[in-house]
């Protein structure tokens, strides 16, 4: 009785009604949240959850509990199946529709394992550079090298307060502070008034302070993480890390602010004291450390031969970004050169590259720039879901139709 009430329940059109009620009730609230949190941060609140807990409206925090994404496209597919096995009539007559409602539950099982399973990079060289690596947009490390060691520390894990012990190093990390977006501005002699933020490394030179989070998606933000580093002889004092002195294109954009100010030549040893080298040495052993975006490394690896930007005649407007590229690939020996354009991707390897973003062309030769590109790395085990299963709704509404029709023409005759 209990299984028979179970079954009645997951296969009903009021379960199905309600959660689509739910769903628009989900997508509204959550579109109306990415004013306040942003693209990623609103997909990952309210569509990459099971519950939502709280919301953002107009500014306000709203105390309402919600079924998160994952949480209403699972019972969706549950139900749809339950429906499928238990009602639908398994006959020639019904043979359109079982296809129709496969696909449709392909689609589902294809958008909750694209969720959970895809990841999208972005890969930025200039022309000449060569790349075994794709970098995350929104997430960041803090890495340690000792020689060919790399231990790298998620940006999710570095809370205040908390006292990290890895492995593979010989001190602990204590997390001061860390602060998702930050600045960085040159503490220059007549305003070091006040103490630096740390007693060693880049922040002796550099005040670094916290910003609000960006919600565009032209925007990004800058990380900062402030830390004591502990070994068992005693504390080898406080340390920053920050993206302002990994990212070449930041340092680049402070090098040209300051030689606006004070020259050229002062920018250059403003820029240099920013990216010097961090390190400490216990027993013996060097570390150095930086903050960075996330990596992925590949098998193989991608050199920006040319990076072509083309406008219309006359206009500012693009026309045309191609990347010129050269695969090396040394497990297969597979080397050769490949275009990848606006809409013409690349993919290799498991992943695909789409032309995201460029800096080129005649503009970037007048100012004497390196052309740079950027490529929007995409894995996604499950790609070809939505193909199969749009495949599969439109074959089962045609074999449906055709049945039907000649169905009819038949009685006609």
């Amino acid at each position: 009785m209990l299984i028979k009430k179970t079954v009645a329940f997951f296969s009903s059109l009021k379960l199905t009604v309600t959660l689509l009620a739910f769903a628009i009730v989900l997508v509204f609230v959550g579109t109306i949240a990415q004013a306040d949190e942003g693209l990623y941060g609103a997909q990952a609140h309210y569509f990459k959850q099971w519950l939502v807990v709280g919301a953002n409206f107009f500014g306000h925090k709203i105390p309402i509990l919600l079924p998160g994404g994952y949480l209403l496209g699972t019972l969706l597919l549950v139900n749809l199946v339950c429906a499928h096995i238990y009602r639908f009539q398994f006959t020639t007559k019904k043979l359109g529709i079982q296809l129709a409602h496969a696909g449709v539950i392909v689609l589902l099982v294809g958008q909750l394992s694209t969720d959970m399973l895809s990841r999208e990079m972005q890969m930025h060289f200039a022309e000449g550079e060569t790349r075994n690596y794709s970098e995350s947009a929104t997430d960041y490390e803090l890495i340690f090298i000792n020689g060919d060691e790399l231990t790298a520390i998620p940006n999710r894990l570095l809370k205040a307060g908390d006292e990290l012990k890895i492995d593979s190093l010989p001190f602990a990390i204590r997390v001061k502070s860390f602060w998702k977006n930050s600045d960085a501005n040159f503490r220059a002699p007549m305003m070091k008034n006040e103490a630096p933020l740390t007693t060693n490394g880049v922040a002796v030179n550099f005040n670094f302070r916290p910003l609000p989070d960006v919600k565009t998606m032209d925007e990004r933000n800058v990380p900062t993480a402030v830390f004591e580093l502990v070994a068992p002889s005693g504390s080898l004092g406080t340390w920053a890390a920050s993206d302002w002195a990994g990212d070449a294109s930041l340092v680049e954009a402070m090098r040209n602010s300051y030689a606006q100010q004070l020259g050229m030549g002062m920018a250059q040893k403003i820029a240099g004291q920013l990216v010097a080298p961090q390190a400490v040495e216990v027993g013996g052993k060097k570390f150095a450390f930086t903050m960075r975006p996330t990596r992925v490394k590949h098998n193989f690896s991608l050199t920006l031969l040319k990076a072509t930007h083309t406008t219309y005649p006359g206009t500012d407007i693009p026309k045309d970004f191609r990347s010129r590229v050269h695969i090396d690939n040394p497990q297969s020996g597979e080397k050769r050169d490949v275009e990848i354009s606006m809409n013409h991707p690349l993919r290799y390897g498991g992943y695909t590259y789409y032309q995201y973003q460029m800096d080129a062309g005649q503009t970037v030769q007048q100012a004497g720039r390196r052309p740079t590109s950027v490529l929007s790395v995409v894995r996604n085990p499950s790609w070809l879901t939505p193909y199969i299963g749009c495949a599969m709704v439109g074959l089962g509404l045609v074999v449906q139709f055709m049945y039907h029709l000649v169905g009819f023409v038949s009685k006609r005759k």
